[in-house]
């Protein structure tokens, strides 16, 4: 048993191979296998196969097929059966099946097997799991058969119904293939035709156990569609072609043997749902003997008396006719062959057998002929699509118009009316009404003239042959002008009135007074008769008279006046009548409005009567319906020509639309319907539609609604129409398929309005919704989808399924009808998808998963899931557009929904796998669906993980070590996707540019989701990296034609693939062939080539941008892509081979500023400019002007949308300070600086004054201060918050820059004189310091004003515009002081590069220091104020310098001394204002030398220091990156452990740097405080008491310890480290990130020359000091020569001051140049830009004048005493000692 299922599973398995083969096969060639199905659909241009020649090869290729129709199926026989058993490329257990289908289906054994290949390539709807089940399910196979035979017969008829329409894009195919088809086609489709009417029906004794019951009755239904296909095509044959008499008489004979369709063979099959068919194909059966009697010719030839030209006139077959006619009669489809016999046997031969005539024109009278015609016409379809209708009706117009003309009225009178209908019927062909005006009074026009003769006593039958006569502009006209004058008038009388006199026959009548036609008020319109009209009664006698009157008027008068009389008479018995006649011209009215709108004017009586109409009408007790769908139908119609004249407030009025007694001011308010009344509407669907089942005026309100949702009149009427669509969703929606019905196809058509309402709404445009708190239509209809039963009914129509809507379409009767039962269902699913997608885009997001969401997505099991019957439509082959949009909402689906679309697919998940993939491989599929399957696969890559594998079916295969490789499966998605992108594919119809995109999208997607598995397939194909980037090396059209926007994205997707591949893979691991394919890309000048494209494509969408018809979403992608591949190639620059010339070649690409008004694009090239400006600095050196474009693109940016512009100015900002900072201002340039710093200094201003208020309001709304020493830059970006990369903090720093430029101040002074900068500035800066915000804002603002302040213009601009009321006293706010005056807040420990408000606190220190060195006097009393206010953080912070050793600390404590030392330049003031203060300081800068003294002679002491209070690591080197990197050691512990202790050293180093700064600031501002040397020796008055003592009498070793003093000692010690750092600086010679040495020896020469000074000014201080003892002024020389002379053979220096301490007759050494631009920020060459050449020289120290012990005035030294200070000077101060270079710090 088991050897006999292995056996059973291999010969499945066989077959399945072999039906893939055949796929393949059919796929990947042209077959000429190919289905009558497939062929059907490219026949209709819904397939990739639109060209004409395409069309042209395909019917060429299967003419043969067409030809021969049915017979093409050939029946079963043993040769055929021979040779699918011989054959051994068909699997067996296929020839097994193919064997037994042959049997089943009666059909030839080869082509059964070729049957079954195609079924399960088409329409298969399993996997390879479900093939044995597929193999028993002959139904599914036999219902694929029966499709294959209709599509046959469709072809042919769809060609025949094509072949001379001028307008069909294949007509000269269609025609070609038809003049090939027209030999013998007739004949071999009537015998196919009599073959299936004598056909038996089968059994299971003929055609086996599988011939069930059912299968009969299907077969049998199968039948009767055949024939009346065939019919159809014979109808339309002999519509074009010439019916010979012998071939009409055996049409005839066939068609009475056959009754006609009514005696068919097997009859007894035949059940109700099959009687449309069956009197279907009696229609065609007539039809087609009357077109080949060819009456309209006949009647032609009767007017020109020339018959014999008929076929007709010479045939021999009149009598076997008259005879063969004569047994009609018994069945009503014989009534138009009778008739027209008739006309053919009267024109042809008049003198015979005239009773034969007769007789049967008798029978056909008897028949209700006309009756008939009208039923016929009506059962054939109304649609002006369908040719086959169209074609009856003009066969039936020859007829007609003949008869009429033939025969006189009078002798059909009990038929005058079916006439009428017959004939409206027929005119209602477009091409007919055209032909009728051309001959108005023959033919047809003769029912009119009957018609008018009877008007208006009888003004529907006028009125519907008129209306009939509707169908176009220029018969609009005819038909108006006719009504509009009428020359009859005629009335009917029960009595002859008293004021008419007659003659004596009463034949004639005369009207003695004038008389009102209608009983209506004064002053209303009326039509007067005047006096003496003359009257011929056309009818008379006792039971009346009809008189028609000689008396011209305007119907249109007559009309007005009809519906006033209704409107008077609405409440009596006389309604019913008065509607009847109100109706037709209500219809008339609707139907020229909607033929030419432009007539409406001259309708506005009759049109604005239609209100007061619908007011009246609608409140009777038993409203006539029909009238009240007419007036609603013409409301729709006026307000879809012409919105503005139907509103909604008039229709309110008229009690009809539903509405609220109640305001509608919230969303529950309008759901839950309070308030809201019915109407006149709603009552009657209520009361009168519902029970009987005829809904005319649900369907006319339904399209009123929705008609004036799509005139979007603004919010107010959309308020109005609120009740409407809630009665829509709330109790029609929900409930409308539980109705009630009479007709068959009215409950979809409400169904498919009701979606067509809610669509329009979903679709409206923002600008026609009110904004406002109150619910609006979109609001209202989302939510009710979403939340109420509304949204379920929806998901109800979408579960319809693909299987019943393939039923509806099989029942319709109609061949390819298009409106059709099932076409509406199909309409209407597509708009409940289409509803449901813009419901979940449009939706609010919530955490609260609506009931609408839960129906979309839960999981059901046995087939209720509705995910699982989106993904089925998949198999629907009828309309594209329906699996289109199914997949579609199934991609919104997989977006948002929080599902799993695999799980919910379950066991189906394989087969409609393979439906998706089996529709993307074919090349004849419609190019949208594959577009649309790639698209949800590109979602479902980053979504659905588990289906996406599913697509991808990649197999495992174990490779080397144990590592994994994946191949590709047999039914996976890539196959697809390789093809696409095959450059040899490209170009070809089943490849065009869009499908090429979608995928590539695709593989974008698996790019950015990190697919590895199947990125490494891909990757090992060989071709893949070139024919991916083919599109990359053409040549795209220029912009400024017409470009396909699919092109532009398919470069941006290539770009990404490649800028995510180089990005992720390592360089060395790239494939080569990427590598060879970017250098080729670098060969070939893509770069320019591209650079200079999307230059213009910039420039273009910014020229056509006001015109709206460029592409911008596509061209922002590719600039997109090409910005990042531009980005990866600064750092990827030996993968991607950008040379230095394509490089400035693309910065003067991307500097245009023609970019400008497209605001997006210039935000995306200002980031691209960024990128490049900071890695390629070297090339913006050298690169063209770029200030200019820049300052233009400024200009404009500042122009546009503030809001849309927020990033792009920031981003322009940076670009301009990157600039400056690199290029600098060149002479080209200065043009433009005076705007750019006027449009800056503006931004500026704004932003500031906006700044004001936005921290007025976070302040007054409590918000939190942060922390001073952590700024938070992640949180989300608030209205104008601070940020680093502001805009106004931005501004300001380029503004900086700018200033900075600007040297002599010549500009900015100008700009600032016009723009209040400062004053706004210093406004938001002290109110960011008081309520400490605007940190990034503060510290920007700070640079600024610290740039302005190095020039004496600027910083008295600064100064004058009230800074130090700014900053003074709102500095507190930035440190917290305690009640006892000491400040709380501990010294940060982070770097000083970090911003943080300490940051604040030290640029507000340099700014003063700056302005006191500037204004100097000018600025004393400010600097005084700022120093005693913030005197306890002063001395806090050198007291600091002990205990924190942080960068942050020891930088403020730099700023804090360089602050002092310039004020201590005025030091006479300082003691006069703060006298404690001064002596303060002066102690706490002994002991800051003193600490930094220690701390300097201590490296490791130092180094311990920073480890126990800083934490394990060391603060990290500002200055890493400007040191080169040592060489790595081969070890990689060794490597780590050097790179970990060079990292100590640099810390350690800037450490030292920051404190030997600190040092020679301190030393030179105690120079200050200390005698001048040259006054204490030479000035014997000298004043000893103005000048403290700074160090104690101690030549001890600086200690640590706060308590010790500091002393001589001190001075020597710092002596003695600055000679120590020197000395190590000269003799070891390492590596200067690892030495001492990179401290420059101008700062320790600095150093010492200022100890050295303080020194000798304190020793000597000492001398003079008498109270000091003698011994201990002896010590003191004695302690400072032995020094000296131990250091005087190091030094030359100490050798100089030993000599003067030797010999005490030296004079007083001078001060050396301590001016504050010397010594504000002190930095060796290595850490420090190189100083200014000429530095600021300070005026010396008033040292002019003395003051003398013993008097209290000044007398000024003699000259001998001058020039003995400088020879002083010259001696012991070598010149280039004195001449510090030095460079402030701002």
């Amino acid at each position: 048993m088991e050897n006999v299922w292995k056996r059973y599973n291999t010969a499945k398995l066989k077959l399945y191979q072999s039906v893939n083969e055949s796929n393949k096969l059919h796929l990947h060639t042209h077959c000429p296998l190919r289905s009558c199905r497939e062929l059907w659909t490219i026949l209709l241009g819904r397939s990739a196969l639109r060209e004409p020649a395409q069309i042209e090869a395909e019917l060429d290729r299967h003419w043969d097929r067409l030809h021969q129709g049915l017979s093409y199926y050939k029946p079963p026989s043993s040769s055929s059966a021979g040779k699918v058993k011989d054959n051994k490329d068909v699997a067996q257990p296929l020839k097994d099946f193919g064997l037994r289908i042959s049997k089943l289906l009666g059909l030839d054994e080869q082509q059964s097997v070729q049957l079954l290949q195609c079924y399960l390539q088409e329409d298969y709807r399993g996997t390879r799991d479900s093939l044995k089940v597929c193999l028993l399910n002959h139904l599914a196979i036999a219902d694929y058969y029966y499709e294959e035979r209709m599509c046959l017969l469709r072809c042919v008829l769809l060609l025949l119904t094509y072949f001379q329409d001028e307008r069909h894009p294949y007509r000269a195919e269609y025609c070609n293939c038809v003049t090939k088809l027209e030999k013998d086609l007739v004949r071999s489709y009537q015998s196919q035709f009599e073959i299936l009417f004598k056909s038996e029906a089968p059994t299971w004794e003929t055609h086996g156990n599988l011939m069930t019951e059912r299968q009969v009755s299907r077969w049998f239904l199968q039948c009767l569609r055949e024939q009346s296909l065939l019919l159809e095509i014979i109808f339309l044959y002999y519509a074009y072609f010439e019916m010979s008499p012998a071939d009409l008489l055996s049409f005839t004979k066939m068609f009475k043997e056959q009754g006609f369709g009514l005696r068919q063979t097997n009859r007894h099959l035949v059940d109700k749902s099959m009687d449309a068919l069956v009197d279907r194909i009696g229609y065609l059966s007539s039809l087609i003997l009357v077109e080949g009697m060819d009456v309209d010719f006949l009647h032609k030839c009767a007017l020109e008396d020339s018959t014999e030209q008929h076929q007709f006139s010479v045939t021999h077959l009149f009598q076997e006719m008259d005879q063969l006619l004569l047994t009609f009669g018994d069945i009503p489809h014989h009534g138009p062959v009778l008739l027209s016999w008739v006309l053919l046997r009267h024109t042809l031969r008049p003198d015979e057998s005239s009773p034969v005539i007769r007789r049967i024109g008798n029978t056909a009278l008897q028949l209700e002929v006309f009756k008939y015609l009208s039923t016929m016409l009506k059962g054939l379809g109304v649609s002006g699509n369908n040719c086959t209708a169209s074609t009856a009706k003009m066969c039936i117009y020859g007829l007609l118009s003949f008869v009429i003309t033939s025969f006189e009225e009078e002798s059909v009178p009990t038929q005058c009316s079916h006439l009428i209908d017959a004939a409206c019927e027929v005119l209602s062909a477009p091409s007919l009404a055209e032909v009728f005006w051309e001959m108005p009074n023959m033919g047809l026009g003769m029912i009119l003239d009957s018609a008018v003769g009877m008007f208006p006593h009888k003004i529907g039958p006028l009125l519907q042959l008129l209306t009939a006569l509707l169908s176009n502009k220029s018969t609009v006209k005819k038909v108006y002008n006719f009504l509009d004058k009428m020359s009859f008038y005629t009335q009917v009388y029960k009595h002859k009135p008293n004021d008419i006199i007659s003659k004596d026959d009463e034949t004639l009548w005369r009207r003695q007074t004038p008389k009102l036609l209608y009983p209506l008020g004064t002053g209303q319109t009326n039509l007067w008769m005047p006096q003496g009209v003359l009257g011929q009664v056309m009818i008379g006698g006792e039971q009346g008279y009809m008189v028609r009157w000689d008396y011209s008027y305007s119907s249109w008068t007559l009309f007005t006046c009809e519906v006033e009389m209704l409107l008077h008479v609405v409440s009596t018995a006389d309604v019913i009548a008065h509607c009847a006649r109100v109706k037709p011209i209500l219809d008339l009215v609707h139907k020229i409005i909607s033929t030419d709108w432009t007539v409406s004017d001259c309708l506005l009586p009759l049109t604005s009567r239609i209100y007061m109409l619908l007011q009246r009408l609608t409140s009777v007790i038993n409203p006539p319906v029909d009238v009240i769908a007419s007036c609603v139908n013409c409301l729709s119609v006026l307000a879809a020509r012409m919105p503005g004249k139907v509103r909604t407030p008039d229709l309110h009025h008229t009690g009809f639309l539903p509405f609220a007694s109640n305001p509608l001011t919230s969303m529950a308010q309008c759901v839950s319907a309070e308030g809201m009344k019915a109407g006149n509407y709603g009552n009657m669907l209520v009361q009168i539609e519902q029970p009987r089942g005829e809904y005319a005026v649900t369907i006319a309100f339904l399209r009123l609604i929705t008609t004036l949702v799509k005139g979007q009149l603004g919010s107010t009427q959309n308020k109005g129409l609120i009740p409407c669509v809630l009665l829509v969703l709330k109790e029609m929606l929900p409930t409308y398929h539980k109705w009630r019905y009479n007709t068959y196809g009215v409950r979809e058509r409400i169904g498919c309005l009701i979606l067509e309402l809610i669509h329009a709404i979903l679709n409206l445009s923002p600008e026609g919704e009110d904004q406002g708190s109150t619910p609006t239509l979109q609001s209202l209809c989302i939510y009710s989808l979403a939340n109420t039963e509304a949204g379920q009914a929806v998901v109800n129509i979408m579960g319809v399924g693909v299987d019943t809507i393939d039923m509806v379409l099989a029942a319709q009767p109609s061949s390819c009808g298009s409106e059709g039962p099932g076409q509406i269902l199909i309409q209407t699913v597509k708009l409940a998808f289409s509803v449901t997608n813009n419901v979940i885009r449009l939706k609010p997001p919530s955490d609260v998963v609506s009931p609408l969401e839960q129906a979309l997505t839960q999981h059901g099991g046995h087939g209720n899931n509705l995910i699982v019957v989106l993904a089925k439509y998949i198999y629907h082959k009828h309309d594209p557009a329906l699996p289109r949009l199914a997949i579609q909402l199934l991609k919104r689906l997989a977006t948002v929904a929080p599902m799993s679309v695999y799980a919910c697919l379950g066991n189906d998940a394989s087969a409609i796998r393979d439906a998706f993939l089996t529709r993307l491989q074919s090349k004849t599929e419609d190019m949208r669906i594959k577009v649309m399957i790639l698209e949800f696969l590109t979602v479902a890559v980053e979504t659905q993980p588990g289906l996406i594998e599913l697509f991808l079916n990649l197999e495992v295969k174990d490779g080397s070590e144990g590592s994994k490789e994946f191949l590709l499966g047999e039914w996976s998605c890539l196959h697809v996707v390789l093809d696409l992108i095959d450059s040899k594919q490209q170009g070809k119809y089943w490849c065009p540019p869009l499908l090429h995109r979608a995928a590539l999208a695709f593989l974008l997607a698996l790019w950015q989701d990190r697919r590895d598995s199947a990125i490494s397939v891909l990757r090992a194909k060989e071709r893949f990296w070139g024919n991916l980037t083919t599109p990359l090396f053409g040549t795209l059209t220029p912009p400024s034609d017409t470009t396909e926007p699919c092109v532009l994205e398919t470069c941006a997707f290539v770009m990404k693939i490649i800028g995510l591949e180089i990005y992720y893979v390592v360089s060395g691991s790239l494939q080569q062939s990427l590598k060879d394919g970017l250098q080729k890309f670098s060969n070939a000048q893509r770069y320019e080539y591209w650079s200079q494209y999307v230059k213009s494509l910039v420039c273009h969408v910014a020229e056509m941008e006001e015109e709206g018809i460029c592409s911008f979403p596509e061209t922002q992608m590719l600039i997109s892509a090409w910005r990042m591949l531009l980005i990866l190639s600064t750092s990827h620059s030996d993968v991607m081979h950008l040379t230095e010339d394509s490089t400035k070649l693309n910065f003067s690409n991307l500097m245009t500023p023609m970019s400008v008004p497209c605001l997006r694009l210039g935000s995306m090239m200002a980031t691209l400019l960024l990128i490049l400006l900071k890695q390629w600095r070297g090339v913006v050196a050298t690169a063209p002007d770029i200030l200019s474009p820049l300052s233009l693109i400024l200009e404009s940016v500042l122009q546009a949308d503030q809001q849309m512009m927020e990033k792009t100015k920031a981003k322009i900002f940076s670009a301009l300070i990157s600039v400056l900072q690199i290029q600098g201002l060149n002479g080209g340039d200065i043009s433009h600086l005076p705007q750019l710093l006027l449009s800056v200094c503006e931004t500026v201003k704004d932003e500031a004054l906006v700044l004001i208020d936005s921290t007025r309001h976070m302040s007054q709304m409590g918000d939190t201060t942060e922390d001073e020493d952590s700024m938070e830059t992640d949180s989300p970006r608030g209205p104008q918050k601070d940020q680093r990369d502001g805009v106004c903090v931005l501004a300001l720093h380029l503004a900086k820059e700018l200033c900075r430029t600007d040297e002599d101040g010549e500009h900015w002074v100008s700009v600032m004189r016009k723009v209040p900068v400062l004053p706004s500035v210093l406004s938001a800066v002290e109110l960011s310091l008081r309520s400490k915000h605007n940190l990034y804002f503060t510290e920007a603002a700070l640079h600024l004003l610290l740039t302005l302040a190095r020039t004496p213009q600027g910083a008295a601009a600064v100064a004058g515009a009230g800074v130090i009321q700014t900053i003074c006293l709102p500095l507190l706010s930035v440190y917290e002081v305690s009640s006892n005056g000491a400040s709380q807040q501990s010294f940060s420990r982070k770097s000083q590069d970090s911003a943080c408000w300490p940051g604040v606190y030290r640029l507000c220190m340099s700014l003063m220091e700056s302005l006191l060195k500037t204004l100097r006097y000018n600025f004393i009393n400010e600097a005084l104020d700022f120093v005693g206010v913030h005197q306890e953080r002063i001395l806090q912070c050198l007291n600091a310098v002990r205990t924190v050793q942080s960068l942050a600390c020891l930088d403020e404590a730099d700023h804090t001394v360089g602050f002092l030392l310039q004020l201590s330049s005025f030091c006479k003031e300082w003691q006069f204002h703060l006298p404690t203060l001064l002596r303060d300081v002066q102690v706490n800068l002994c002991y800051l030398c003193q600490t930094c003294t220690y701390l300097l002679h201590s490296k490791k002491m130092l180094h311990h220091y920073l480890q126990a209070k800083n934490g394990e690591t060391l603060p990290p080197a500002p200055l890493a990156k400007s040191q080169p990197r040592p060489p790595q050691t081969p070890s990689k512990e060794a490597a780590g452990g050097g790179e970990r202790e060079e990292a100590e050293q640099k810390a350690l180093l800037a450490v030292q740097c920051s404190l030997l700064k600190i040092l020679s600031k301190t030393l030179a501002t105690l120079q200050h405080f200390t005698p001048d040397c040259c006054q204490i020796l030479l000035d014997q008055c000298m004043d000893l008491a103005e000048y403290k003592t700074l160090f104690v009498l101690s030549f001890t070793t600086p200690a640590f310890d706060p308590d010790v003093a500091p002393s001589f000692g001190t001075l020597l010690a710092t002596i003695n480290v600055a000679l120590t750092m020197l000395s190590e600086m000269e003799k070891k010679k390492e590596p200067v990130s690892l030495s001492i040495a990179s401290l420059a020896s101008s700062l320790l020469m600095f150093t010492m020359e200022n100890c050295f000074y303080v020194l000798i000014s304190q020793a000597v201080r000492c001398l003079k000091d008498p109270s000091i003892l003698p011994r201990d002024k002896q010590r003191l020389k004695q302690e400072l020569s032995s020094e000296l002379v131990r250091r005087h053979k190091e030094h030359s220096l100490l050798f100089t001051i030993f000599l003067f301490f030797s010999s005490r007759a030296l004079s007083s050494p001078a001060c050396p140049d301590t001016s504050a631009g010397a010594l504000h920020r002190l930095q060796p060459a290595a850490f420090c830009p190189p100083p200014s050449p000429n530095p600021p020289h300070r005026a010396p120290r008033p040292a002019t004048k003395v003051r003398s012990r013993s008097s209290s005035s000044f007398r000024p030294l003699s000259d001998s005493c001058r020039d003995r200070c400088t020879d002083f000077r010259r001696t012991v101060f070598p010149p280039h000692t004195l001449t510090v270079l030095l460079e402030t710090k701002r």
